[in-house]
């Protein structure tokens, strides 16, 4: 028993249990210390960081029912502003002021069992000090679980309801327990956070990486102990971590770091409180948002008096030098917008008074307050446009500006409503749509952030829909769908489908357009159904019906919605039948597109289309830019997570040749989120109509009735329906339509006639004259404040943590223009009034646009800010005064300005981040620190240990030429290390380009400092400061400058103006100056003979240079002779054998991997490579079967490139292993040389070829000078007029002869100093229709530097080419370094657009671009550069280029200048529509070919008009006489042309008469151009104006061209002419036959059996025999008929056709009579073959005399 009650006693003590949870006794006083620290800044040591520190004393009283009295004793509240951790924290006495007096008041709040309550505070207690509260009181919440000691909930706090995790340890032998709590602060149930600005930024919610930009953390450590109230909290510290990395970077990022600690330091008993204050409930633990809101983070404004301030504000912006920028204008306007947010109705009404008649004042205040976007701002500028107080394009501007940035609420939309409905808005047509479309987007971003949308609101834009659908009424059709896509709310979706036809038989009416606006409608509702939206998009995407623009349409709204891979192969697989080659082409290239897509947004259907893409056709994707496509262009770059690609849709119209719809869009991605920046579009109809006359009486004419009347006998035939003319714009951003415009027909009718009629565009001219005469002076000024995105979250601290990004643009034009004319215009202008004028022209402006972008993160309250600030400035001016005379007789320009005498800065862009900390009681105490400090240096420990050997050799390396380092492409020598690693962290330089003899100088200024020397990430970079800045300065003179003057003279008074500027006065001579004696002149004036014999001495020194070198040079081994031999003559300044290149081309035979800097250093070695390649070079190409003759020929050259082992291997050679044949050189053969001097004059630099070509062009150009025989054509003075009227400066003078078998133009620019060689020279040659040539060179009389250029056509792989080759054998070093930065962007960039590379070793100091042309419609590519090739087979051209591919371009017989001038009419004459019928091969519009036999004595429909105009009509039937002739019929207006052989000759039968060769050419008098005439064996017809350009017709050929204005208006056996070859045989009916015979024998025209010579009718048939259908007896009747005999005839001939049967069962007493032609709306129930008669007996044929 003793054992028992002794094991009870121990099992009772053990199983005693502390009570863990924590409290506070009601009768006893507990005092806390309390501190609470928050820092913002980047984590690395020795940077300045910003932050603040609160320490208190905190007493906590218990009170009944689980109350607590709170009490904040001694408050003191700290900044920290400095270097991280040396400077100390300095205390704010004026802050205590402010934050006290709230801080010090009594607070009660509930807290039982850990848990938090209500909290209460003195009834006007400021939100900000309430928080605050929150904020120490949240140290105490707390969630004990008494059966865990680990366990995970969601807790709330001041931060929301987050995920958190608990660890309890107990330690019972103290008494204590330890607590650690760790909350995950992107883990959120009930997230505490407000965003602003982001409405229009989309987050990815698929996306496979989603982390955020944004991490929080927080953890907190308790220590407790027991007591008998509970646990009793002795110890509270937490610490939470908000890090930032902007560019996705581990270790590129901010941290704000808030710190809290909380000590018990004494309890006492309680002592009666009496509160005798009201104490209001400001609600729970959750963090409350305060008026931060309406504050900015970018400036601390003390709010005293809105109304004052803001006029000061406006006084300050408009004080300032109208004709300077105001450099504090960007900082100004965002007060301004701050202020007019917390202004009051009444006060912007006073201050629109006192504004109203300043125009400055009224544009900058109505920026502020558009700007502003509160509800009280938008009811004044609702007012105001309700009461006509604003202008007409103000009203426009406010609606435009202020509905899109205003805050969307319930009154704010009800006043929008409002204001979309009054009078003044619907009286305005632009007012209306504006106000309609903002309205849309309004109910856009109020529905964002509500759980669902009021039907009501969206009724205004319904309403507007039914009734523009009961009117009839296209505008606003378009209007509602419009405003109904910026709404995008799934409630809209069944009034967008009642404007679809597949859905509303009532829409069958509506235009295509309204088509297309409806799918676009529904961009916007897939975001929030995309499945219900898919599906009507899919059925919208398979309907053949519909117009291939509404397809594509829809094809680019399901893209957008990121289909799954079931919808995308449903796709591909519907494209494997598709009709359409303009929905085909442009789906596979969107595909395409989306394939090669590597953005992480678009991962799945990236995917999807890879896969889709397999099972269509590779043919598509050679489809030329006829047909529609997507041309995707952009970025993405994965480390950074951010990128934009650029999207061009081109939707073309089989109906016209001109782009149907041009869409172009620019979307940015970030950090998982996607943002529309930008996207305008234009959609055109019936424009190829205005090209041509329109005041023609088509329906006037015979041809038009009887076609009428003729149509009806096509089975089922129709005229196209009427397209007007009509353009269509809009713009979008942020993926919110803004504006759109429709111009109409009459519109542009009448803007054509004002621009093509002399007597309405001599008026417009004038009119604009007068204008500008009337002087032009004032100043404009547009602020906008073009971004406001905002992000806060609380702290543990109770303060609010901002990250906020600002962006305002401002754009300034102060400017005074006078125009002085004389003699002035008379009433009756014409514009040789204007050619006889002579004109003053005073211009005085300084236009400017500024952008100031803020980027802070930090605490942002009404009393006080701290954090970093990020500030980027770009500011960009043209400061534009001088003093013009023009004299339009003389065609002289006279240009004066004054010399630069300060410094200007034209282009400036400034970045820095600061650490700032502001104070609302003294904003003048502000403090802004640089976070990079100026005496920042590098830690010693990370500094390199330098010898002063390496030293040394540091400073020879820098010592070295430019041209050497630009040998070494990609090493990165000293002189090109980055600023980190040259200077540690700053760089500064300065680049200047002094012009002395003009007085001034442009300087680029470029100066960094940055933390990247701490971690090399992008956002160190930018932490620091940047400048870069781009002035115009003056440079000192030793004699001072009166003016800049600027002269232009053209004409035959160049050269007097060049004499009597520059030649003494003694010199001058009269105007009776012989032409030899001027030239004279001019050439010792311009010293252009020292140019050519400079050219002469270098020729003949490189002649002779070789031959020179070859007698020191030591003979090379006998493996290398015959390559050394070789060497280049391009390259002859360098050719000389070495052991060094011997050296390297061994290396060269071992390693096919290329070294730069090896070959740069060895030209022999170059020279040998190049010659391997270009010793058969005579050969027109390289073919397999021929290859290996090729590879032996050369292989005396002893060359092993790596193309060479290449192409053994290769059965079928790569594009880029062939060789260019010029052109040239087949028609102008080389002279061949003696063997003796073969080994020097035959080499060359990449080709044989080439050497040639350029010392004939070499030789030409130094012997020719154009000043000996020819004036010169223009010239240019730039230069400046001293005191001591000497002039100085520049002088450009032009020399053409365009006229002659060789065009050549010759520049010269030269320094007028006498003292100065320095010149530049440029000489550009056509050669002949085959060469073209030119070159630049500058330096010392034009020697110094070249860069020369050739352009020639040729062969290239059996096809026709062109080359363009550019060779530069010197520059400078500075064009070098920008050459090489932009040579690293090219392998991407080809890359991107499709390319394929390969490392080659080709000229080291050359360019060759061949651009080959397989067909007219596709090219191959080939570009060689120094050890790169690109190249490309197949690629597209925009338009088919006029040439034959297998015809070689020496056969051309252009003249040199026509071969250039010829091309754009040749790509437009490529363009018209050619038919021809050839005995039974036809060939249509579409270049389809076919075999036909056409029945006899039966026209058939060749080719038509099927407009509504019905201009012609071509037709044409075998004669009986033999079978391969035929005869043709025209109708044409009142004309009706008949061509027909008889006896051997061609006849020609106008209107019946017949008409004799002699009378021929054959005017028409109508009003319409006509013209027969003979031509070669037989006759053209020519009628453009009709239609068709060119009818010819010989009695066995008929070729009939039309002009491409007729595309998709033509029909008959030639086709649609829209380039749908799949819809090849389109019947009268528009249903496609099944073979060639049926679609013929649908375009017969029937006629009377007794009144024609055509026998045959179309009837129906039935199939004789019982036939089984569906195991049912059937009698089965052709769907279309047939051809038969008539009664009374019978066949002779027949033809196999496939027919289209339809079966009822055969006791059906369905009986389908011969009367009936055709089974419309009936299934096609089997196929079968029958015969179709074509020629028939008649000699039982009835007809009634």
């Amino acid at each position: 028993m003793k054992s028992l009650i002794l094991a009870l006693v121990f099992t009772f003590v053990g199983s005693q249990t502390y009570n863990t949870v924590p409290g506070f006794s009601n009768s006893k006083t507990y005092l806390y210390s309390y501190e609470g620290l928050i820092l913002h800044g980047l984590q690395d040591r020795g940077l300045a960081r910003a932050g603040l520190k609160l320490t208190c004393k905190i007493e906590i009283s218990g009170l009944p029912d689980s109350y607590h009295f709170l009490k904040i004793r001694s408050p003191q509240l700290d900044e920290y502003n400095g270097i991280w951790p040396r400077d100390p924290v300095i205390r704010s006495p004026k802050r205590i002021q402010t934050i006290t007096s709230c801080l010090t008041r009594l607070f009660k709040f509930e807290y039982n069992r850990g848990q938090f309550g209500n909290i209460y505070a003195p009834k006007d207690t400021p939100v900000t000090c309430v928080n605050i509260v929150r904020g120490i009181l949240n140290v105490l919440q707390i969630t004990v679980k008494k059966s865990q000691n680990a366990y995970d909930l969601q807790e709330a706090g001041i931060e929301g309801v987050c995920h958190t995790r608990y660890i309890i340890l107990e330690d019972r032998k103290s008494n204590r327990v330890t607590i650690s709590k760790t909350k995950d602060l992107n883990n959120c149930q009930d997230k505490v956070a407000m965003n602003m600005g982001m409405a229009y930024i989309r987050a990815c919610a698929t996306c496979p990486l989603r982390e955020k930009i944004i991490k929080g953390t927080a953890a907190f450590t308790y220590k407790m102990k027991y007591t008998d109230a509970g646990a009793l909290i002795t110890e509270a510290v937490s610490q939470q971590v908000y890090q930032i990395s902007p560019f996705s970077e581990p270790a590129g990022v901010a941290v704000v770091e808030a710190r809290q600690e909380l000590i018990l330091n004494d309890i006492r008993s309680n002592e009666v409180i009496t509160s005798e204050i009201e104490l209001q409930n400001y609600g729970r633990l959750h963090y409350h948002f305060a008026k931060e809101l309406l504050q900015m983070p970018v400036h601390l404004i003390t709010m005293k008096n809105p109304e004052s301030q803001i006029v000061e504000i406006l006084q300050q912006l408009n004080q300032h030098n109208p004709q300077v920028y105001n450099k504090e204008a960007p900082a100004k306007f965002l007060e301004l917008i701050q202020l007019c947010r917390v202004a009051t109705p009444e006060n912007l009404e006073s201050l629109w008074k006192h504004v109203a008649d300043k125009p400055q004042n009224r544009r900058w205040l109505l920026s502020a307050i558009c700007a502003a976007g509160t509800t009280e701002t938008f009811m004044f500028l609702k007012q105001k446009i309700q009461n006509e107080d604003f202008t007409y394009l103000e009203s426009a501007f406010t609606i435009a500006l202020a509905f899109h940035l205003s805050k969307a609420d319930d009154h704010t939309l009800q006043a929008v409503a409002d204001l979309v409905t009054s009078f003044q808005v619907q009286r305005a047509p632009v007012l209306r749509r504006l106000a309609y479309l903002a309205y849309g987007s309004m109910i856009s971003r109020y529905c964002s952030v509500v759980s669902s949308c009021p039907k009501e609101i969206l009724q205004p834009l319904h309403d507007l829909a039914a009734e523009a659908v009961s009117k009839n009424h296209e505008a606003d059709m378009a209007l509602a769908l419009k405003a109904i896509g910026n709404a995008g709310e799934p409630a809209s979706m069944k009034h967008v489908l009642k404007f679809l036809p597949i859905f509303s038989p009532a829409a069958m009416s509506v235009p295509v357009r309204i088509y297309t606006d409806a799918v676009l409608a529904l961009r916007k509702i897939a975001r929030k159904a995309p499945a219900k939206v898919q599906e009507i998009l899919l059925q919208i995407f398979v309907d053949h019906s519909l117009d291939p623009t509404v397809r594509m349409m829809a094809c680019v709204v399901i893209f957008e919605t990121k289909p799954a891979l079931p919808l995308v192969t449903t796709m591909a697989n519907v494209l494997l039948k598709e009709s359409s080659l303009q929905v085909a082409s442009f789906t596979y290239s969107h595909m395409k597109a989306l394939a090669m897509s590597r953005i992480p947004q678009l991962y799945n259907v990236s995917a999807a289309c890879n896969i889709a893409i397999k099972l269509l056709s590779p043919r598509l994707d050679r489809l030329s830019y006829r047909y529609s496509k997507v041309i995707h262009v952009g970025g993405y770059y994965l480390a950074y997570r951010a990128g934009a690609i650029g999207r061009v849709y081109l939707m073309n119209s089989p109906s016209s040749m001109l782009p149907s719809a041009i869409i172009m869009k620019l979307r940015g991605y970030y950090a998982n989120t996607a943002t529309d920046f930008v996207e305008v579009a234009l959609q055109a109809q019936g424009l190829t109509d205005l090209i041509r006359k329109q005041n023609i009486p088509f329906a006037e004419f015979d041809t038009y009735k009887k076609l009428k009347v003729l149509g009806k006998t096509l089975l089922g035939w129709k005229e196209l329906p009427p397209e007007n003319p009509l353009i269509s714009a809009y713009i979008k951003t942020f993926g919110h339509e803004l504006a759109f415009a429709d111009v109409n027909k009459e519109l542009i009718q009448q803007t054509v006639k004002a621009l093509t009629e002399s007597s309405d565009r001599h008026m417009l001219v004038k009119n604009m004259i007068d204008q500008v005469q009337r002087s032009i002076a004032g100043q404009w000024t547009l602020a906008v404040l073009a971004g406001e995105v905002r992000h806060i979250v609380p702290t543990c601290v109770g303060l609010p943590l901002e990250f906020s990004l600002y962006s305002t643009g401002l754009i300034h034009v102060p400017a005074n223009v006078c125009v002085n004319m004389s003699p002035s215009l008379s009433g009756n202008f014409k514009p040789l009034q204007f050619f006889d004028a002579n004109v003053q022209l005073h211009v005085d402006m300084n236009p400017s646009i500024c952008i100031h972008t803020i980027a802070t993160m930090g605490i942002n309250t009404r009393y006080l800010q701290s954090g970093l600030e990020f500030q980027a400035k770009f500011h960009a001016n043209i400061p534009l005064k001088f003093d013009a005379k023009i004299k339009m007789k003389d065609k002289s320009l006279k240009l004066e300005t004054a010399p630069c005498h300060e410094e200007i800065e034209l282009v400036t862009t400034r970045t820095k981040v600061y650490a700032i900390s502001r104070n609302v009681e003294d904003t003048t105490l502000a403090k802004r620190t640089s976070v990079l400090p100026e005496e920042a240096v590098l830690d010693i420990s990370e500094q390199h240990f330098k010898s002063s050997e390496m030293a040394s050799e540091n400073r020879a390396v820098k010592q070295r030429t430019a041209s050497d380092v630009m040998s070494e492409k990609y090493s990165n020598g000293p002189e090109e290390e980055s600023p980190r690693r040259a200077r540690g962290r700053a760089y500064a330089r300065v680049f200047c380009s002094k012009f002395h003899s003009l007085g001034c100088q442009t300087c680029l200024n470029l100066q960094f400092r940055d933390t990247a020397f701490l971690k090399d990430t992008f956002l160190h970079r930018l932490v620091g400061e940047r400048e870069v800045k781009l002035a115009l300065k003056p440079v000192h003179t030793a004699i001072a400058l009166d003016k800049i003057q600027l002269e232009v003279q053209a004409g035959s008074r160049a050269a007097s103006r060049i004499i009597h500027l520059l030649a003494p006065l003694s010199e001058e001579e009269d105007d009776s100056t012989p032409d030899d004696v001027v030239q004279t002149k001019l050439k010792k004036i311009l010293r252009i003979e020292s140019i050519f014999k400079a050219a002469k001495r270098s020729a003949h020194q490189h002649t002779k240079k070789p031959a020179a070198k070859k007698d020191k040079a030591k003979t090379p081994p006998a493996k290398y002779q015959s390559s050394s031999s070789l060497s280049s003559a391009s390259s002859a300044s360098s050719s000389s054998s070495s052991s060094v290149g011997d050296k390297y081309r061994i290396k060269d035979k071992k390693d096919k991997t290329w070294q730069p800097q090896q070959r740069e250093e060895s030209n022999s070695g170059n020279s040998q490579n190049s010659n391997s390649r270009s010793c058969s070079s005579s050969e027109e190409n390289y073919p397999a079967d021929k290859e290996q003759h090729r590879v032996r020929s050369c292989s005396s050259s002893s060359s092993s490139s790596s193309d060479s082992e290449y192409t053994r291997k290769q059965a079928n050679p790569e594009i880029y292993q062939y060789q260019f044949t010029s052109a040239h050189i087949e028609q102008y053969p080389r002279k061949k040389v003696p063997k003796s001097s073969s080994s020097n004059s035959s080499s060359s630099s990449s080709s044989s070829s080439g050497s040639s070509d350029e010392g004939s062009y070499q030789s030409s150009a130094q012997s020719k000078f154009l000043g000996d025989s020819k004036p010169p054509t223009l010239a240019v003075f730039l230069h400046a007029i001293r005191n001591d009227r000497k002039l100085s400066g520049f002088q450009l003078v032009l020399y053409t002869d365009l006229h002659s078998s060789r065009p050549r133009i010759q520049v010269f620019v030269s320094n007028i100093t006498e003292s100065s060689r320095w010149k530049l020279c440029v000489d550009a040659l056509i050669v002949n229709s085959y060469k073209a040539m030119g070159s630049l060179k500058w330096g010392q009389d034009c020697q110094d530097y070249r860069i020369a250029g050739k352009v020639a056509s040729g062969q290239f792989a059996d096809y026709p080419a062109a080359q363009i080759k550019l060779e530069w054998r010197k520059v400078p070093s500075r064009i070098k370094s920008v050459a090489r930065c932009f040579y690293t962007f090219i392998p991407g960039l080809a890359y991107m657009l499709g390319f394929s590379q390969r490392k080659q070793n080709n000229p080291s100091q050359q360019a060759t671009l061949v651009v080959a042309l397989p067909s007219p419609r596709i090219c191959d590519v080939v570009l060689r550069l120094p050890d790169l090739t690109i190249y490309d087979k197949e690629v597209s051209l925009p338009l088919p280029f006029p040439m034959d591919p297998h015809i070689s371009p020496s056969e051309l017989t252009y003249t040199a200048w026509n071969f250039f001038t010829k091309i754009p009419t040749s790509v437009i004459e490529n363009l018209k529509g050619r038919c021809s019928v050839s005995q039974n091969m036809i060939t249509t519009f579409d270049e389809v070919e076919f075999n036909y036999s056409m029945p006899a004595n039966c026209y058939h429909v060749l080719a038509q008009d099927c407009s509504p105009e019905l201009k012609f009509l071509v037709m044409m039937k075998k004669v009986e006489e033999s079978p391969d002739l035929k005869a043709i019929n025209v109708k044409l207006a009142s004309h009706e042309i008949d061509m027909y052989p008889s006896n051997g000759r061609i006849q020609l039968m106008i209107n019946g008469v017949q008409t004799p060769a002699e009378n021929l050419p054959h005017t028409s008098n109508s009003d319409a151009y006509m013209l027969i005439s003979r031509e070669k064996t037989g006759l053209s017809l020519k009628a453009p104006e009709y239609g068709i350009d060119k009818l010819y017709y010989d009695g066995h050929t008929l070729k009939v061209q039309v002009g491409f204005w007729m595309t998709g208006k033509t029909c008959g056996i030639c086709g649609k002419y829209d380039g749908e070859s799949k819809q090849k045989y389109q019947m009268p009916s528009g249903y496609a036959a099944k073979d060639e015979v049926s679609f013929g024998h649908s375009w017969i025209l029937s006629e009377e059996p007794c009144a024609g010579g055509c026998k045959l009718q179309r009837t129906l048939i039935k199939i004789e025999k019982p036939v089984g259908f569906e195991k049912v007896a059937s009698k089965c009747y052709s769907v279309e008929p047939i051809l038969r005999c008539v009664k009374g005839c019978s066949a002779v001939g027949t033809a196999p056709v496939f027919v289209g049967f339809h079966c009822v069962p055969a006791d059906s007493t369905t009986n389908f009579g011969e009367d009936r032609i055709r089974l419309d709306q009936k299934s096609e129930d089997l196929e079968n073959v029958v015969d179709a008669h074509t020629m028939c007996s008649c000699e039982q044929l009835q007809c009634v005399a």
